[in-house]
């Protein structure tokens, strides 16, 4: 587009394009041809964001200008009498008069418009129905928006918040940078409200922070309060109101858009407003982040069209007729995709490929593909060692199994073997950016039979920008495969020893079971609730109980006894079926928990039944407090390991072997409706609900994606490194608490101080425990010199539990409340919830 004028058609429709040379963002030397370009090719995923909204257009007809002598802009809301009889439109009646707008349902509304230089697309969130009336709004709109001495990274951090409320009221939550200022957060709706309705709750919803949040949210215009706050505008769901439409330029000095990004991005410390070269590219590579939100041609759903052939290339390279290879048809269903959906655990597979170079293809399964990476040098067994990963196409899941020779002439001709394969669990997968897997081989693979922490790391970006085409494609490919310095522990024994010959009473009990772990979750990680179960999740200390005869061993998370703490629980015995207590051990897994008045398990009444092992002060605490166990796996039975059982069956089996005494229950778990389980655990007013997947396996000592905790607050267990004096009411005792976290490598790191939640007899009891472990230095380094005032210090050996609100950004406890002392847990075992 390098003429003045031209004339052009898109998709039927003519349209004469002038002055295409003109400058409209001197910043940039972006031209209006390139804006124009921009739209065009941006239409398939804009028009179903905009589709049968009215449009209103801030034009900018000489260009955004310059800092020092911006350009004029000016809103337009009726159809410019010029346009076009075949621009659709509808009429608005407003106080004064009735205004005809321009829908942009179809692309060439879209470079008509940039034609006028219209950079900028308001619309309502709201559409036109068949009749051309205003139906009820499709989705609320947050518009967070950065006071003076505010930036994207507080809105970021508000945004976050925001997404915890909404995803509490059942709605998810589309993130986009507007390409201004601030942070637009969109959430679908049914319909079913009115946008005055709608515009109600998102006013309750930005008091509700502001209220949560005084320091960093305010929920009016008031300029002069939000100096370092974010405003949370809501009034955008006012029926009148408009919001940039998604992909729509905006009018600043640079060409920047209205992005839709991943959540994982906002949260990124680098986060930054795209410009429009950047967002073609995204979108052309096939990312649309809000395809849920938009609508097709006939009113319904997402954007019309196919969805992407993950598996194109693939089968472009390879002739079914001459490799032996898999090669699926196109639209029709893969059987072993079909089977992978069903199946918890992911597959990876290693293939060593002696074709014109011998390389390793490393493969893991993700989004019903295998997606590829060739190892020139292998896959690292060592730490410390980076290998070049060349990422290749998408496989077919029929190749994970695929082992044979490929013809010399063919693509990647040459002999193929399995090098290794089994399952993985995957820790994170940021699309092109950064992949953390756990591969579990097979016990005679090349990984060596043991667990392997592997990061892939793009490089695409490194190098600058002036490289060929064919250069940056290249890059692009380039990836850095590592193993981890923190590696998982090897698989252990999955059960007891071999069965005695003995009585149970000569039967001596194996080593304790480490607990299976739960990875930290959102309502989003629940995908295909069919293939989950749903517990509630109880407030108090996690165990695992071996029965055997008429013994009972009760065995904390950490590996401490705790039979002699809990006697009422040798119940077990009575609660386990006799033939099973015969045959062999019976291990169970559950939490022991301490009931309030209200039958609500209660963490601080459980703090006076923790640490006694003396029977006289056992025998005390228990006529204050009576602990119950519920009881939600059943490990062994009667000498069988069930830890390759699947969990649904698994379940089953622990309510027959096992019937509900008066300290011994049997809580049930729910199938298939995770919000539903949500609403439970808050009107029962408990921790949360534990999702489990029902053909997974229990994994002793693992922390699994097959388990996720999804709390109704967040908890966190700390270090105690020292303590500050109180002052006024608490002067001569614990003012405040000063506590670490260690990291992943197990160095301690300060998180801030916790002054809440202390009854007196808390303090007093607290005094009495640190006052023994008095040391002359602070066990960490990293303690702001503020907080060193007048502190007292101790060794790092006592873990306890807060609830907070959040962590910010510099490894900081926001809001702690101490919940009470966690003598089940070892100092070396806490490490962040996150």
């Amino acid at each position: 587009m390098a003429t003045r004028e031209q004339q052009v058609e898109i998709d039927g429709r003519r349209l004469r394009l002038s002055n295409l040379d003109k400058v409209l963002y001197p910043a940039t030397g972006t031209t209006k041809g390139e804006v124009i370009d921009y739209y065009h090719r941006i239409a398939p995923v804009m028009v179903p964001q905009a589709m049968r909204r009215p449009a209103t257009r801030k034009r900018w007809v000489d260009g955004v200008g310059t800092a020092e002598s911006p350009g004029k802009a000016f809103f337009r809301k009726d159809l410019e009498d010029h346009a076009p009889d075949w621009i659709p439109r509808a009429d608005i009646e407003h106080s004064d008069g009735v205004s005809t707008y321009p829908l942009v349902d179809e692309p060439a509304v879209l470079v008509w418009l940039a034609q006028l230089a219209a950079l900028e697309v308001h619309t309502p969130q709201w559409r036109f129905d068949a009749d051309l009336e205003p139906a009820h709004p499709d989705r609320m709109v947050l518009d967070l928006d950065p006071g003076e001495g505010a930036g994207l990274a507080e809105c970021a951090r508000v945004a976050a918040w925001c997404r915890e409320i909404l995803t509490d009221m059942g709605l998810k939550s589309f993130p986009v940078t507007s390409g201004s200022k601030g942070i637009h957060l969109y959430a679908p709706l049914d319909g079913s409200a009115s946008s005055e309705e709608v515009d109600q709750v998102a006013h309750e919803l930005a008091r509700a922070l502001e209220t949560d949040h005084p320091e960093e949210v305010i929920s009016t215009q008031s300029r002069s309060k939000r100096t370092g706050k974010v405003l949370v505008d809501w009034s955008q769901n006012n029926g009148k109101k408009t919001t940039v439409c998604p992909y729509s330029l905006r009018g600043r000095l640079r060409p920047t858009v209205a992005a839709p990004r991943t959540w994982e991005e906002i949260e990124d410390p680098a986060l930054a407003h795209l410009e429009m070269a950047e967002v073609l590219e995204r979108v052309e590579g096939g990312i649309d982040l809000l395809a849920p939100l938009g609508q097709d041609e006939e009113g319904g759903g997402a954007p019309a069209g196919r969805a992407r052939d993950r598996l194109e290339v693939y089968r472009s390279k390879r002739d079914p007729e001459r490799t032996p290879e898999p090669v699926p048809a196109p639209d029709v269903g893969s059987a072993a995709a079909q089977e992978a959906l069903e199946d918890a655990e992911p597959m990876f597979v290693v293939q060593e490929h002696h074709a014109s170079r011998l390389h390793w293809d490393f493969r893991l399964q993700h989004e019903g593909v295998l997606v590829s990476w060739a190892v020139p040098k292998g896959p690292p067994l060592e730490t410390g060692v980076n290998r070049l990963a060349v990422q290749t196409e998408d496989h077919p899941l029929e190749y994970g199994t695929f082992e044979g020779t490929i013809p010399k002439d063919e693509y990647g001709g040459g002999d193929v073997t399995l090098w290794d394969t089994g399952t993985i669990e995957i820790e994170k997968w940021r699309e092109g950016r950064e992949v953390i897997v756990v591969c579990h081989g097979r016990p005679d693979g090349g990984l060596g039979g043991v667990p392997r922490r592997f990061a892939f790391l793009h490089t695409g970006g490194m190098g600058g920008s002036r490289r060929s085409a064919a250069a940056k494609e290249k890059a692009e490919a380039n990836w850095l495969l590592h193993l981890m310095k923190d590696q998982p522990e090897a698989d252990g024994a999955e059960g007891p020893g071999p069965a005695s010959t003995g009585t149970s009473e000569d039967v001596e009990m194996g080593d304790p079971i480490a607990p299976m772990l739960a990875t930290l979750g959102s309502r989003e990680d629940i995908r295909e609730e069919d293939e989950w179960a749903f517990e509630m999740k109880w407030d108090g200390v996690r165990v695992i109980a071996t029965v055997l005869g008429d013994r009972v061993r009760l065995t904390s998370r950490g590996g401490k006894d705790l039979t002699v703490t809990f006697p009422e629980l040798a119940e077990l015995v009575d609660a386990v079926a006799p033939p099973l207590r015969e045959a062999g051990e019976t291990v169970l897994d559950g939490e022991i928990v301490a009931l309030d008045g209200r039958d609500r398990p209660s963490f601080s009444r459980l703090q006076q039944r923790l640490g006694l092992t003396r029977e006289r002060d056992v025998e005390r605490a228990r006529k204050d407090v009576e602990v119950h166990v519920m009881l939600f796996d059943l490990l062994v039975q009667g000498g069988d390991s069930l830890l390759r059982t699947p969990y649904r069956q698994r379940h089953d089996r622990l309510f027959e072997a096992v019937h509900a005494t008066e300290h011994v229950q049997l809580p049930h778990a729910d199938h298939g409706d995770v919000d539903q389980a949500i609403a439970l655990s808050k009107e029962l007013q408990l921790e949360g609900v534990m999702a489990k997947t029902e053909s997974g396996v229990y994994r002793p000592g693992k922390r699994t994606r097959t388990w996720i905790k999804l709390k109704n607050a967040r908890h966190q267990e700390v270090v105690v490194i020292g303590w500050r004096h109180g002052k006024g009411e608490r002067s001569g005792t614990i003012g405040s608490l000063l506590v670490a976290v260690p990291d992943p490598s197990g160095d301690l790191h300060y998180a801030g101080r916790v002054g809440t939640g202390f009854s007196a007899r808390d303090l007093e009891e607290i005094a009495g425990r640190l006052r023994s472990r008095s040391r002359k230095t602070s066990p960490v380094d990293d303690v702001p010199s503020a907080d060193r005032r007048d502190a007292e210090w101790v060794r790092a050996d006592l873990v306890g539990e807060v609830q907070h609100t959040e962590r910010t950004d510099d490894g900081r406890l926001r809001h702690p409340v101490w919940r009470g002392w966690r003598p089940d847990k070892r100092a070396e075992q806490v490490r962040w919830e996150t």
